[in-house]
């Protein structure tokens, strides 16, 4: 990150009530919405809040405590934060890396044309990180094998249930998502009334009950990482992905295994369908950007999804 990268006083606006304020000034254009977007749980996340102007309301957690924050792009290469709560200071070191300036896609120059064109046409895209594991690993096996309708549902109950207020003048509903601790401790009928089988809920304590061993990851290499991740049990190659694409920032975390995409990037990049070990021999020449790759067909609208045979059914675990 150059020095004009450092976050600074932004003195043209007066900031809400009790809100620290800063301006990031990149030296690369920015690209707000495609960083944050993939850490948005459905349409009601209490968590992630889209406003009308375009503005990002979202809230964590950390070590020294809940922040609220709300991020807007004034400019290209410029994004001002107003923060609220005990973990602002904390909050403000990530934010770099959230907004993606910690990103670099050197060495990226994809020959199929489908690709190169949208590499062309959104050069700007960055892979944000938001360095919490928890947050990341807890709506990704929420999302395991199962209709992403369900997995935002129970992601909106459990943090309606377990969540605390978000700090500061936050939309009405948002909510901090709970500690490790917190996680840990809730109770198997209250997953049930999320409808979350026990293959998942018990996952998800298991990993809270491991969090002081999952959190540092953020600092291993990609490797390391995954090996750890992977290490607990109900943890596989495709939540351990999700994870790292989001808390790290993982341009090369490929979500193997998912319903969809081997389908999907082969119809778009070859007009036909793919199995998980095509498309990772296919895609083996672009790494270490394959999740780049990913993102690039998203946001450029070009992700072909045939609608061959009927919808996935979204399966009731509370009446089991």
């Amino acid at each position: 990150m150059s020095a004009s990268s450092f976050p600074v006083l932004d003195p043209g606006h007066t900031p809400r009530s009790g809100a620290v304020e800063i301006t990031l000034t990149s030296d690369r254009p920015l690209a707000l919405r495609y960083s944050l977007s993939p850490h948005r749980r459905g349409a009601g996340d209490p968590a992630h809040r889209v406003e009308a102007d375009g503005s990002i309301w979202r809230t964590s957690r950390f070590r020294t405590g809940p922040v609220t924050y709300r991020l807007r792009q004034v400019g290209r290469f410029e994004v001002t934060c107003e923060a609220w709560g005990a973990g602002t200071a904390e909050f403000l070191d990530t934010l770099p890396g959230l907004v993606g300036m910690e990103d670099h896609a050197d060495g990226f120059a994809p020959e199929h044309r489908i690709l190169a064109e949208a590499h062309r046409r959104f050069p700007h895209l960055r892979i944000g990180r938001t360095g919490q594991v928890m947050e990341a690993l807890v709506p990704a096996v929420l999302e395991q094998k199962v209709h992403g309708v369900a997995a935002f549902a129970a992601w909106r109950y459990l943090l309606s249930k377990f969540g605390e207020p978000a700090p500061g003048p936050a939309p009405a509903g948002m909510r901090v998502p709970p500690p490790a601790e917190v996680w840990r401790r809730v109770p198997s009928w209250e997953f049930h009334r999320a409808n979350v089988d026990p293959k998942r809920s018990k996952t998800i304590v298991r990993s809270a009950a491991l969090a002081d061993k999952l959190e540092p990851i953020v600092s291993m290499t990609r490797e390391d990482a995954e090996r750890r991740l992977r290490h607990v049990p109900g943890i596989g190659v495709w939540t351990a992905a999700e994870v790292m694409q989001r808390a790290l920032g993982d341009a090369d975390a490929l979500s193997v295994g998912d319903y969809h995409l081997a389908s999907v990037i082969g119809w778009t990049l070859t007009g036909a369908p793919m199995t998980d070990d095509e498309m990772l021999e296919y895609l083996a020449p672009i790494r270490p950007h394959r999740y780049r790759a990913v993102r690039l067909l998203e946001v450029s609208g070009t992700a072909v999804r045939p609608k061959f045979g009927p919808r996935t059914v979204v399966t009731d675990h509370r009446h089991h």
